[in-house]
C-alpha cells in the first residue's frame, strides 16, 4: 500500500519540532536555537515531511540544505526510525532538489557515512556521484563519502563531469 507523503517548508514556529525530530534521528542532535537560525537563514531550506497512515500524518522527517551562489549543501536529512522505508527521505530529497533548482543551484553536495547503506542507495538512485572522501569525519571514526548531485538537466552539470575535473 502506497503511503501519501506531504512535504512543506518549516516556519519559525517549527524550530522545536525540527530539534525534536533531529534528536530522534541522530545521537548528536541540533538544538532549538540552531534550528531557529537555520529557518531564519535567507539561503537555507528547511523541510518537514509527514506520512498519512496510521500515525495520522505525524511529522516524521526533516531536511536542511544551504545554498551559496549556484551550489548547495545538504546539511542533514533524517527520518524517525519507526517511519523509515516509506519514501519520506526520497520525497524530502526530491522537494529539496526542485526548490534548490528553482533558486538557481546547479549542484548539491552532501556527505554520508560510508556504512549507511540506505542513504547510499537513496543518493545513488537520485543520480548522485561519489566525488571524494573525508577520512575519520564522524566522531565515532567512520569515513564520510562525499557526493555531488546535479540539479540541472545539462550534461555539463553532472557529477561525473565534476569528478573528471577534480581528477
Amino acid at each position: 500500500m502506497a503511503v501519501e507523503i506531504a512535504v512543506h517548508r518549516a516556519m519559525p514556529c517549527d524550530a522545536s519540532l525540527l530539534a525534536a525530530l533531529h534528536a530522534s534521528c541522530f545521537a548528536q542532535a541540533w538544538d532549538e536555537a540552531a534550528m531557529a537560525q537555520f529557518i531564519a537563514g535567507p539561503d537555507t531550506l528547511c523541510l518537514l515531511a509527514s506520512a498519512a497512515d496510521e500515525s495520522a500524518g505525524a511529522l516524521a522527517g526533516l531536511l536542511i540544505a544551504r545554498k551559496a551562489a549556484d551550489e548547495a549543501e545538504l546539511l542533514t536529512l533524517g527520518v524517525v526510525p519507526a517511519c523509515r522505508g516509506q519514501g519520506l527521505a526520497r520525497a524530502l530529497m526530491r522537494a529539496a532538489m526542485d526548490a534548490l533548482r528553482s533558486s538557481g543551484a546547479v549542484q548539491l553536495f552532501l556527505e554520508v557515512e560510508d556504512g549507511n547503506q540506505a542513504a547510499l542507495r537513496l543518493y545513488n538512485s537520485l543520480g548522485a556521484v561519489r566525488v571524494g572522501r573525508r577520512k575519520d569525519y564522524y566522531r565515532h571514526g567512520a569515513d564520510a563519502a562525499i557526493f555531488s548531485l546535479a540539479l540541472s538537466t545539462g550534461p555539463e552539470d553532472d557529477g561525473a563531469a565534476l569528478a573528471r575535473r577534480q581528477a
